[in-house]
């Protein structure tokens, strides 16, 4: 497959969005709900094992989607393999948008630290990826042949603005009760950066002269990333080696009204990345002539084009912050029926979701239907099912059932043409198991605070409290 084939496909279906983040799991009560939504309890008293884990069994999520004009090239590339452009419209500068994100939790560990409080302390380590992309029709069609730019100039035809970025994250998490409604929680996250790439495009020009066999190439814009040439990538790039280290935080809280609301609200992985001195920033200003292109178009244009970053790059550290999100919810159960409405925005980059979680739980099995809005004019609708015990619990779902499956029977040989309109795909699943000593209700313990000279636990949230305020609580 040539190397465009393996970009655009690994663009596409990599583990790297719409940024959905599950919906249908907030106020599971579930090991992943507890660690995205750091207030939520996820332990049953006088039910379940004293601590939890996924035993390395990886609890993943991964979305992508992609709209626009080229939604028929990108579907036949990704589909069949076939690369085409011939049919594109080109010379207005079309837009298309690219989302990605993926979310795995390679291990977890919970315990339920202290009854009266309600406290567990949690430790996870995930890998994630966000990524989004600005791109025109020209983008693609470069890529695949210079042929289709002939005999008159274009300008600004090439604007694109985009990131990836991934990372390993490790975080210790605590949640307690306040009280008997609201309820407080924390994720304190190290980060290692793996991959970083970031492309603006402001300007372009571009000629094609076919009768001297010359090819004009003009950009303006600016490049920034941990690395150029692929060469540079190896399997210790995977590794969270640290070399690239990041902090980041999650703060939450749930409170339960008199009359039988939830309500939680969130600041989702707020933190940056430092960016090692080896890392690129390239700040590009050139017109660039290609004679004779038609021997080996692909690969001159190709090299040319990473020749602009080349040209002018400095190897510099920088530092990129974290796709940081805001969260609020608000459900109510009715018997084996409970509606939730969310709301989530990023805080740094353009997007966010409006979802309506119809949740319906029967004995131990649940399933969820969820239809969201995408603030990047996206309309998902969601599936979920899981069957959830005191100690043990299995999900699987999907942010966007028709999409995914449409692609899914696209990437099938017998139906590879098949599908329409916006490309897109999701799926998510997971295991956590409870296990150890049951946790016990004050009533049934054999000790208690205050009594036989133990002395009085204040909780964490009330011991930082009191700290910062000074005085002995």
């Amino acid at each position: 497959m040539k190397k465009k084939y393996f970009l655009l496909f690994g663009l596409l279906f990599g583990f790297k969005n719409i940024k959905a983040q599950h919906y249908s799991m907030f106020n599971t009560r579930s090991m992943f709900d507890g660690f995205e939504n750091p207030a939520v309890k996820t332990f049953t008293l006088d039910s379940s094992g004293k601590f939890a884990s996924n035993f390395f069994f990886p609890n993943f999520s991964t979305n992508a989607a992609n709209k626009g004009s080229a939604e028929d090239v990108v579907r036949r590339a990704a589909n069949e393999q076939i690369f085409s452009t011939a049919g594109l419209p080109i010379g207005q500068g079309i837009p298309n948008t690219l989302f990605e994100n993926s979310n795995v939790y390679l291990f977890t560990f919970k315990i339920f630290t202290h009854f009266k409080y309600g406290q567990e302390l949690g430790f996870a380590w995930q890998v994630r990826s966000d990524a989004r992309l600005d791109y025109t029709n020209e983008t693609l069609a470069i890529l695949d042949s210079y042929d289709r730019f002939n005999a008159i100039p274009y300008h600004d035809i090439f604007k694109t603005s985009g990131y990836q970025q991934s990372y390993h994250q490790f975080s210790v998490s605590i949640r307690e009760n306040w009280d008997k409604k609201l309820a407080l929680g924390v994720k304190l996250s190290l980060l290692s950066g793996i991959a970083y790439n970031e492309l603006n495009i402001d300007h372009s020009y571009i000629y094609a002269d076919a009768a001297n066999d010359r090819l004009d190439l003009g950009l303006t814009g600016n490049y920034k990333g941990s690395f150029i040439k692929k060469d540079e990538v190896n399997s210790k790039t995977f590794l969270p080696l640290f070399k690239n280290p990041g902090l980041s935080m999650s703060v939450g809280t749930t409170y339960n009204t008199n009359s039988g609301y939830f309500i939680m609200a969130n600041i989702k992985d707020l933190g940056f990345i430092k960016w090692r001195k080896t890392a690129y920033i390239a700040k590009f200003n050139n017109i660039k002539s290609i004679y004779s292109p038609a021997s080996n178009s692909d690969k001159d244009i190709n090299e040319e084009l990473v020749d602009f970053v080349n040209d002018v790059q400095e190897q510099k550290g920088f530092i990129t912050p974290t796709n940081a999100k805001a969260d609020f919810m608000i459900s109510r159960t009715f018997n084996f029926y409970k509606p939730a409405l969310i709301v989530s925005k990023n805080l740094f980059h353009a997007g966010g979701d409006v979802a309506f979680v119809n949740t319906f739980k029967f004995n131990n099995v649940s399933a969820s239907l969820t239809p969201a809005y995408n603030f990047n004019n996206f309309i998902m609708f969601g599936i979920q099912g899981m069957y959830q015990t005191p100690n043990f619990e299995f999900f699987l779902g999907t942010d966007n059932l028709g999409k995914s499956i449409s692609t899914a029977r696209g990437l099938s040989k017998s139906d590879a043409g098949v599908g329409t309109g916006y490309m897109g795909a999701s799926v998510y699943m997971g295991l956590g198991i409870k296990f150890g000593r049951t946790v016990n209700h004050p009533m049934n313990l054999s000790t208690m605070p205050g009594v036989n000279g133990e002395k009085p636990y204040k909780g964490f949230f009330r011991s930082m409290f009191t700290l910062f305020q000074g005085k002995q609580y």
